[in-house]
């Protein structure tokens, strides 16, 4: 089995809509640690964004799953625009990650451009093309994408949301991990 994962963020400081508090996260990475435990795929495939990303990919590695990451531009920029831009020591956990990920030969960079509108749209689909790719080479056809949200899109584009219907189109099994 192999297992795709995004998500939601952690909330901004000030947070207008609540998504992802940070008073939730040892919550969602319990239920992470859970659900992979259950499911121990062969690898997890994600980015490496503050939130959902990062704690999957913590729980991964503490459960000696193998992690891949797709980063759609340069990890330093990344790391700037998606990691340590939200409360929280995420700047710390996306660079352990990040080493022992890229020990593993595992990190992925797009070289999308940082300004489209589309890049991250554009990065889940590589997320999910990833873990095809991977099934192939495992020989697996069992192939999960795991949502980390609060359970509805928002109004505007949703990368998250569009990451379930791509999902869905591609015949992943839809898991969901609630983040409120």
């Amino acid at each position: 089995m192999i297992v795709a994962l995004a998500g939601r963020r952690i909330d901004a400081a000030g947070a207008e809509v609540v998504r992802f508090p940070s008073g939730t996260i040892e919550k969602v990475k319990e239920e992470l640690k859970a659900l992979l435990g259950a499911l121990q795929p062969q690898v997890l495939v994600t980015s490496g964004a503050c939130g959902a990303d990062l704690l999957a990919l913590e729980a991964a590695g503490e459960l000696n799953i193998p992690r891949s990451m797709v980063l759609p531009f340069d990890p330093l920029l990344f790391r700037s625009t998606s990691v340590t831009d939200r409360p929280g020591n995420w700047g710390a956990l996306y660079d352990q990650i990040g080493e022992a990920v890229k020990k593993e030969k595992g990190i992925q960079v797009m070289h999308y451009d940082e300004t489209d509108n589309d890049t991250y749209l554009n990065t889940n689909k590589d997320i999910l093309k990833r873990a095809k790719e991977l099934a192939l080479e495992f020989h697996s056809n069992d192939l999960v994408a795991i949502i980390v949200w609060e359970g509805q899109p928002k109004k505007e584009d949703d990368t998250t949301a569009n990451f379930k219907r791509e999902a869905e189109r591609n015949g992943f099994g839809i898991k969901e991990i609630i983040t409120r």
